[in-house]
């Protein structure tokens, strides 16, 4: 209720119909077949040996899970097939917005950081964090979460 005096998220006002109260469709969350088809294209993946784990065998595709991934499979999962997996399903602002958040991560981990990168990187996530924002909603994504990071990289340095 109050999501609709404080903030202009329109896409998150509570809707009365009657004696229901319903929330719509958030914008980034995949229909039961579209995720189905998402699942059904990770079953079908082949990787070289040693590169990640055989993804297709974690793969429930009656609840549409991935069960048992290890660290470096995720780590692949997250770094390489979802952005090929979602290109087409998502909408631009989302698209770009992860896109903006998977290079900040990328960049902050890579094994040579130089200072005038960190102060790309600190300009730049702000900008991220604004995109993050207007899509989720505020109690999913805390605007302080990232900073963390960006201080560690800057007492490494």
């Amino acid at each position: 209720m109050d999501i609709v005096l404080f903030c202009n998220y329109k896409n998150m006002e509570l809707v009365f119909d009657g004696s229901r109260v319903t929330k719509p469709r958030e914008s980034f969350v995949l229909e039961k077949n579209v995720q189905l088809l998402v699942y059904q294209w990770l079953k079908s993946l082949r990787f070289l040996y040693g590169h990640a784990a055989n993804i297709s065998r974690l793969i429930n595709l009656e609840e549409c899970r991935l069960y048992g991934i290890k660290s470096h499979d995720c780590h692949v999962f997250m770094q390489t097939l979802i952005p090929l997996a979602y290109r087409d399903l998502l909408s631009n602002e989302i698209w770009d917005a992860r896109t903006e958040i998977r290079h900040f991560f990328r960049d902050i981990c890579s094994s040579k950081l130089q200072t005038h990168h960190i102060e790309r990187l600190e300009m730049n996530i702000v900008e991220i964090i604004c995109k993050l924002e207007m899509i989720f909603s505020p109690s999913f994504f805390t605007r302080w979460s990232i900073y963390p990071y960006i201080y560690r990289v800057r007492q490494k340095l």
